[in-house]
């Protein structure tokens, strides 16, 4: 960027060290007992089998009646050491933690209240709940283990993508839910995989509605000042070759927020009416004038 955004913030304390330790250990405990309550309040009673061990442990539950904090278990722990001889200790010591009191917050939370016995309504806020405490635990770069850890041995043997991995994994439990539990629970297992997986994605990428302005104009310099100094946002010049010319140009890149888009296409115009501007989202932003991540 030409000028650093004049909106200076206090330094973060970096997390690293200890306190970097004990931040994920604490995301991946929170993460985990979210986790656990969205399994018991809307997946299990309503016979969700929405991939993975949990799932598995649904079927199981259905089944032969049992508890499914026991069955996670007793899938976890092979699991695991399979994790630790094809992966690596270091990999099965971040799987540890959240392999182990997963169930465990499933086992103690087990008798709270159902709120619902709607399928479709259990199916989306039971997504939502795991897809939650499961992004707070990748946050703290941690692991529930489970099909994961069996996800990525598959990649490693086989070659083959870890998401394809993770879609033949669930794809094969939802098939057994179907056996097991009926066609119509499958479709409804399908919904609350796919709601945990857009939750995950969310906490991931980040919810920021921030926003990416590329502008091609023949007036660069005099749109790059109204923005520096109008707008008081920072921007990059970049060097461009037109396709069908061929000629260098410069473009403009700048990073604004939502509220400033309004404002920033107005001094655009304002300097060049006829300037192309395209505008994209933008994820999450890391840097000065906006969040700083430690």
């Amino acid at each position: 960027m030409q000028k650093e955004n004049s909106r200076n913030k206090p330094p973060l304390i970096p997390l690293n060290g200890p306190l970097r330790h004990t931040v994920d250990v604490a995301l991946i405990l929170i993460g985990s007992l979210i986790t656990g309550l969205g399994f018991n309040l809307f997946f299990l009673p309503n016979q969700i089998a929405s991939g993975g061990v949990s799932g598995l442990s649904v079927l199981a539950e259905a089944w032969f009646g049992a508890e499914p904090a026991f069955t996670q278990w007793a899938l976890n722990i092979p699991l695991f050491i399979l994790g630790v001889i094809f992966l690596g200790k270091q990999y099965g010591m971040r799987s540890l933690l959240g392999s182990f009191v997963l169930p465990l917050f499933i086992y103690l939370t087990k008798d709270g209240p159902v709120p619902t016995t709607n399928p479709l309504l259990a199916s989306i806020y039971g997504g939502i709940a795991v897809g939650l405490g499961l992004g707070l635990v990748f946050r703290g770069r941690g692991s529930t283990g489970g099909l994961t850890i069996l996800a990525q041995i598959i990649q490693k043997i086989t070659g083959f993508s870890f998401s394809l991995s993770v879609v033949l994994l669930d794809g094969t439990v939802i098939t057994l839910a179907a056996f097991v539990l009926g066609m119509e629970q499958a479709m409804y297992a399908l919904i609350g995989l796919f709601v945990t997986g857009r939750v995950i994605n969310a906490l991931e990428m980040g919810f920021s509605v921030t926003k990416v302005a590329y502008i091609i104009s023949d007036h660069t310099e005099a749109i790059s000042q109204a923005i520096l100094n109008d707008l008081d946002r920072g921007l990059t010049k970049l060097n461009a070759q037109g396709g069908y010319t061929g000629d260098n140009r410069v473009v403009l890149m700048a990073v604004v927020g939502q509220n400033e888009i309004t404002r920033l296409k107005a001094i655009v115009r304002s300097v060049d009416p006829g300037a192309f501007v395209i505008i994209t989202e933008a994820h999450e932003v890391l840097g000065e004038g906006f969040k700083r991540e430690a």
